[in-house]
């Protein structure tokens, strides 16, 4: 079965086609990055115009490689509701069109997928970490759209976490490249920054850390700081330390021996060699999506989607978006 996927959650446009869940035909993102870049965010409003005035020439780039699908997979939620909204409405015109099934996927458990479209070997069960802007979430992968959420961020997401000390370094948008960008030259341990680790729990916190980052350039004299390498590699090493540390330790109570990591956090560079290290040193295996699978993309959409299908799950059902869409078992 081959699908095409939509992906408009935030500030991507994306469109890929996918193989029976497994092989990447096409895939293309149209990014919005210049567009957000001066106001050190993503602007709504903005984004939701971008989707529209881009979404037909992805598509169509899509189609142009490969005119035969049999299914559109489209995203429904979590995101931003005027993005969400453009997305579903061209998939269900596209869908209507071309009388093809049509089904929903949430943006979360697509991240999930990205592994699976990297690693046609992976099969579940596995532990997933979804590490994003929006979302920091421990989730056992049972089977295919069958869930158990262990733990989730009290506070900020790690991506959001990233997003506000890059602003507070004067570091620019997006905050998780540059502050990975900027860390490289820097020395860890420059500053003891705290690390939550709830203990008893594989929730997560990062509003903490980032106040004390805050507090730090408050109560310190420029003059005495360290360079902003220095701050931002120490505060990445403390995000980094608690996602490998919390997720390690989830594997190990509940014995997998395979971790899925996906989201767009993934993409950091210290993040991808501590989980490697880790999982030399606990003889697990770690599976980190390529950099264009770990950001926002359509093939890990059409990869769930062709999954959900297959399932035999409502066809052509009406869409509904949901900006607080929450990772959840497929039901019929």
């Amino acid at each position: 079965m081959i699908v095409l996927g939509i992906e408009t959650s935030c500030d991507e446009t994306a469109a890929a086609i996918v193989q029976d869940g497994r092989r990447v035909l096409h895939s293309t993102i149209a990014s919005q990055l210049a567009l957000h870049q001066p106001f050190k965010g993503v602007v709504p409003e903005l984004a939701s115009r971008a989707h529209v005035e881009r979404i037909n020439d992805v598509i169509e780039k899509a189609l142009s490689t490969h005119r035969r699908i049999d299914a559109i997979a489209v995203t429904t939620g979590p995101g931003l509701i005027g993005c969400l909204l453009v997305g579903t409405v061209t998939a269900r015109m596209l869908a209507w069109v071309k009388k093809i099934p049509i089904v929903g996927v949430n943006h979360l458990e697509g991240h999930l997928f990205a592994g699976l479209v990297e690693h046609p070997r992976l099969r579940p069960p596995f532990l997933g970490l979804i590490v994003s802007g929006g979302h920091t979430e421990l989730v056992i992968f049972k089977d295919y759209g069958r869930y158990q959420k262990l733990g989730s961020t009290r506070d900020d997401a790690a991506g959001e976490a990233f997003d506000k000390v890059a602003n507070l370094l004067d570091l620019p948008f997006p905050g998780g490249p540059s502050v990975d960008k900027a860390a490289h030259t820097g020395n860890p341990a420059a500053v003891a920054f705290p690390r939550a680790w709830i203990p008893g729990t594989h929730d997560f916190s990062f509003s903490g850390l980032k106040t004390s980052v805050r507090n730090y350039l408050w109560d310190t004299p420029v003059r005495k700081r360290p360079a902003v390498a220095d701050l931002a590699a120490s505060f990445q090493e403390a995000v980094v330390d608690v996602l490998v540390e919390k997720t390690m330790r989830a594997a190990e109570s509940h014995g997998f021996s395979s971790i899925v990591v996906g989201g767009g956090v993934a993409a950091n560079s210290r993040l991808r060699a501590a989980f490697r290290q880790a999982a030399r040193e606990n003889k697990v295996h770690v599976y980190l999506p390529d950099l264009s699978f770990c950001t926002d993309n359509a093939a890990m959409i059409a990869a769930a989607g062709y999954f959900k299908l297959k399932r035999g799950l409502p066809r052509n059902a009406r869409l509904t978006v949901n900006a607080n869409l929450e990772i959840a078992n497929w039901t019929h």
